[in-house]
């Protein structure tokens, strides 16, 4: 991979993992409702679950849906699907379970897990794999190079929405204010897989 082409990656991965998303909606909610530190695992999960994907794609995953196209399809339905219904347990949240009394933050393994459901982290991924790496070259060393790219920016803007929703519990002191954030980021959940959608269909 040359200088140049690493640079693009650069910044197409840093403007791609900065803007709105499932993951930084999810995260940025997780810290309005529960906290920073209560939401840590759901970071780590994000930011390990994501760059393992990539490498899963980037090592095979592209030649397998080539071959059965129909687990593409299967994937993205499952991860529309799921999505839906967070944006539906986000929405229908009430002000004790804001609080983090009774919803829980979603642990490691869900977060991670998550990923092979997120119809914006295969469209990035598959997105950065076609454009930033080169046939002529040995792959692995390319996969590794934009893990390592994603890595980073995906902990970093991750991290960034997660401050910022725990920052707005200052501003969203009354339970009604929270409801309506709450629906707000649904909404906003739903509009972030319209892409998966065009995509699916």
């Amino acid at each position: 991979m040359s200088w140049e082409l690493f640079l693009s990656a650069v910044v197409f991965i840093a403007s791609a993992s900065i803007t709105p998303g499932p993951n930084n909606i999810m995260i940025m909610t997780s810290g309005l409702n529960h906290g920073v530190k209560a939401s840590l695992n759901h970071l780590l999960g994000i930011s390990i679950g994501f760059p393992c994907l990539f490498i899963a794609m980037g090592l095979g995953a592209g030649q397998l849906f080539e071959t059965w196209p129909f687990l593409h399809t299967l994937i993205t339905a499952l991860g529309l699907v799921y999505l839906l219904y967070l944006a539906y347990l986000i929405a229908t949240s009430d002000p004790t379970e804001l609080k983090g009394k009774q919803r829980q933050p979603l642990t490691f393994i869900q977060a991670a897990g998550f990923q092979l459901l997120n119809g914006k982290a295969w469209i990035m991924g598959m997105s950065a794999i076609a454009v930033f790496t080169q046939a002529e070259q040995a792959m692995l060393p390319q996969v590794l190079k934009l893990t390592a790219i994603f890595a980073v920016f995906t902990l970093l803007s991750c991290s960034i929405w997660l401050v910022f929703g725990q920052a707005l519990q200052k501003v969203l002191k009354q339970a009604h204010h929270q409801v309506i954030f709450n629906r707000v980021m649904a909404s906003l959940l739903v509009l972030s897989i319209i892409p998966s959608i065009t995509h699916l269909f």
